[in-house]
């Protein structure tokens, strides 16, 4: 029988897993077996970076945090794992997808991405979706192309006018 320190103990992780899912916009669970121990420090870098945090959690008290809520992640929750969470709803998607590229030992396995569980093909769908910076590039470059396009067909008119 476990003592009461140790009940204690589990009973606060317990409580900062759901607070942490219950505060994140998006969570990624993914299994990191394989993977070499700079090879994770350069991932949980990249996930700090982009305001993410990296944690490896008992998948027991995963379920027992997870118990109360909508989440249904049991499947996701085997063998050794590692969550990513974070209050950007596409930041760690991105970053775990793009690493799983380059490192095959990296094996993707559900998610939540603000509120809804996604399994492994939304979050591929949801990883090559472009960043905030990268649509807004797009929308200038319509937008130069309709300026451009209006300042031609003025300077026609305004010449057709001349004649």
């Amino acid at each position: 029988m476990a003592n009461a320190k140790t009940i204690e103990k589990k009973s606060q992780v317990v409580s900062e897993i759901k607070d942490k899912f219950d505060k994140a916009k998006s969570v990624v669970i993914f299994d990191y077996r394989g993977l070499t121990v700079s090879e994770v420090t350069e991932l949980r870098r990249s996930l700090r970076e982009s305001g993410s945090e990296y944690k490896v959690y008992k998948n027991t008290l995963v379920r027992r945090a997870l118990e109360d809520s909508d989440y249904k992640l049991e499947d996701a929750l085997t063998g050794p794992n590692a969550i990513a969470f974070s209050e950007d709803e596409l930041a760690p998607v991105k970053i775990v997808s793009d690493f799983a590229k380059n490192h095959e030992a990296l094996e993707l396995k559900a998610g939540i991405v603000d509120g809804k569980i996604a399994g492994l093909e939304e979050l591929k769908q949801y990883a090559e979706i472009p960043s905030r910076e990268g649509l807004l590039t797009m929308l200038a470059g319509g937008l130069i192309g309709v300026v451009r396009d209006l300042s031609i067909c003025l300077d026609l008119y305004a010449k057709e006018k001349e004649d």
